[in-house]
């Protein structure tokens, strides 16, 4: 009984260790998914501001004509 001890030890730590491996991954993947909307939204926030921009400098110029 100790050989069969020992490889159900063995493959519940394997299992443990893979399954650690697995959540690291998801972990990682939900970390750069969030990180790539983050540089989505910086992106529509800057193309919104340059559009402000133009329009007010729009307005600004028909004020002075």
């Amino acid at each position: 009984m100790g050989l069969m001890d020992d490889a159900k030890d063995t493959a519940e730590a394997t299992g443990k260790k893979v399954g650690e491996w697995v959540d690291d991954t998801k972990e990682r993947v939900s970390d750069k998914v969030d990180e790539v909307k983050a540089d989505a939204d910086v992106k529509a926030a800057e193309a919104h501001k340059d559009a402000v921009d133009a329009k007010n400098e729009y307005k600004e110029d028909l004020r002075n004509s």
